[in-house]
């Protein structure tokens, strides 16, 4: 009897402690946000976040409000939903609200990258010297230069001038953006080593397709890798396909590249300045490489679905390159030169802007999520105060806090070309709720810290591909009355949407 009891009680403190856990006994203290738990220990609502993110978060805000705390599979994490309080979020110190913590776990999981201090300082120092201002002028050069092999390597033949091709809009937009943008940033096959320059673009044409082969196979993979339920089958292909890219990819693989992108190039100096593994550089390689094109091409799938849907929308932009185009004093001529698209060029284009802008409003949809590194407290902008607590995590859902707010964006499932310009043709930037103007009236790069450090990059890979298509090529839907396909909901909270199905289109040559 004396032998039972200790074992007893020790079978009592671990039935209790297990249950603490799972969160059994965590109950909203004065002045903490609404506690909804579900009804499953530990793992609480993330079946149903999993299943559909969209629906659930809307639920839950009609149920608690603008401020809510839910468990997702051993977190608790506070959705702040207010659009006029995101500045709370946003702007809190790294001491309090941090993203790094998150990311790092992520990238460990679906890259197989172990984060090392001051990584992400360095990835904002070196896309701030990159990937905009004079960098950026540079990359678009590249990105130009890598379309226009991708794009228009056969408008040579005669039959190609006049014969109408039919592809998947969706696949066509993604492997033209992906291969483009891969081969700006990686490298080029260079000259000296085949026989001639065409043989290098040819070779550059097939390597990159077979690269983005692969990425598509891994791309479809990753939701279910980023929250760790894939079966172990698709596991073990995904383990596959992380080691196709991490030797694609290689530091020595790099090294027979001709134009190799700085940005890639002062990354890689960098983790080696820091003594960092080789193997594991070739790993933070694919980091980036998903980072920077993973979104383009599915955006610029809706961007020229958009187009091809509102005819009104079409002429306008097409009208606007034609003009930019004819100011810069060049022509697309048959037999003539390739366009030169520059950077200058870009920046004259205040409504294909607008309907990129627009385009990112409909189909990109982050989740903003931060580690909660001590107790704190949430004020909102009507004066209410939260009680946060340390060890919790905060997210935002900007897609229906403020996209599809229809009080800032009126018929807000509507694509309105021109629903960022003013009736002087500038950048509109006046939104507002409640009466008061909301700063952050569009999220698609996500916000402070976390905010894409590629973005401009991005968006200039989207403008180039819209605009070379726009004065290259006539295309249309194969079926004028196709419907928009439905969101994949599935990639909720992965940056650019992906439709549930492709559709068919077709393109020829202008002239």
């Amino acid at each position: 009897m004396e032998l039972l009891l200790p074992i007893l009680l020790g079978i009592l403190a671990a039935l209790i402690g297990g249950l603490y856990l799972l969160g059994v006994f965590r109950q909203q203290r004065p002045g903490e946000p609404p506690l909804d738990k579900g009804l499953i220990p530990w793992l609480g609502h993330v079946l149903e976040f999993r299943r559909n993110t969209l629906k659930f978060l809307e639920r839950m805000k009609e149920k608690h409000g603008d401020v809510f705390t839910i468990q997702l599979g051993g977190f608790y994490i506070t959705f702040l939903q207010d659009p006029l309080s995101f500045g709370a979020f946003v702007k809190e110190s790294r001491e309090k609200l941090d993203f790094s913590k998150f990311a790092v776990h992520l990238v460990r999981r679906v890259f197989g990258y172990v984060a090392i201090e001051g990584d992400h300082h360095i990835l904002q120092m070196s896309s701030n010297k990159h990937l905009k201002g004079d960098g950026l002028e540079v990359m678009t050069q590249s990105m130009m230069s890598n379309l226009q092999n991708l794009m228009l390597h056969n408008i040579g033949s005669a039959a190609d001038q006049s014969t109408w091709i039919e592809d998947g809009l969706f696949m066509y937009s993604y492997n033209i953006l992906f291969r483009a943008g891969y081969l700006s940033l990686y490298g080029n096959v260079p000259h000296k080593s085949e026989e001639s320059e065409e043989k290098a673009k040819e070779k550059d044409r097939a390597e990159s397709e077979a690269l983005f082969y692969e990425f598509r196979k891994y791309d479809q993979l990753f939701p279910n890798l980023a929250y760790g339920v894939l079966p172990p089958r698709k596991r073990m292909e995904a383990e596959r396909l992380m080691e196709y890219f991490w030797n694609a990819l290689s530091v020595q693989k790099m090294r027979t590249k001709d134009n190799i992108s700085r940005w890639v190039w002062d990354m890689q100096q960098s983790k080696e300045e820091m003594g960092m593994k080789e193997s594991m550089i070739n790993k933070y390689m694919f980091v980036l490489l998903w980072a920077s094109q993973g979104n383009t091409g599915p955006s610029a799938f809706w961007l020229l679905l958009f187009l091809m849907k509102h005819p009104e929308a079409m002429a306008a932009v097409k009208e606007e390159v034609d003009k930019v185009l004819k100011e810069s004093g060049q022509e697309v001529q048959h037999g003539g030169p390739l366009i030169n698209l520059t950077r200058e060029m870009l920046m004259k284009t205040p409504i294909l802007d607008s309907a990129v802008e627009e385009t990112l409003r409909l189909t990109a949809a982050p989740l903003l999520t931060r580690a909660v590194l001590q107790d704190m407290t949430l004020k909102m902008a009507d004066g209410r105060k939260y009680f946060i607590r340390k060890g919790d995590r905060m997210a935002m859902f900007p897609y229906i806090a403020v996209h599809i707010d229809p009080e800032i964006h009126p018929d807000p499932h509507s694509f309105k070309y021109d629903r960022f310009l003013n009736p002087d043709g500038t950048k509109k930037t006046d939104f507002y709720k409640a009466g008061k103007k909301v700063k952050y009236y569009s999220m698609p790069w996500g916000a402070g810290v976390s905010m894409c450090p590629g973005r401009f990059f991005a968006t200039n890979e989207l403008k180039q591909f819209a605009f070379l298509m726009l004065v290259y090529f006539e295309f249309e839907l194969k079926n004028p009355e196709e419907k928009i396909p439905e969101i994949d909901f599935r990639r909720w909270g992965f940056g650019s949407m992906q439709p549930v199905r492709d559709v068919q289109f077709r393109y020829k040559l202008r002239y």
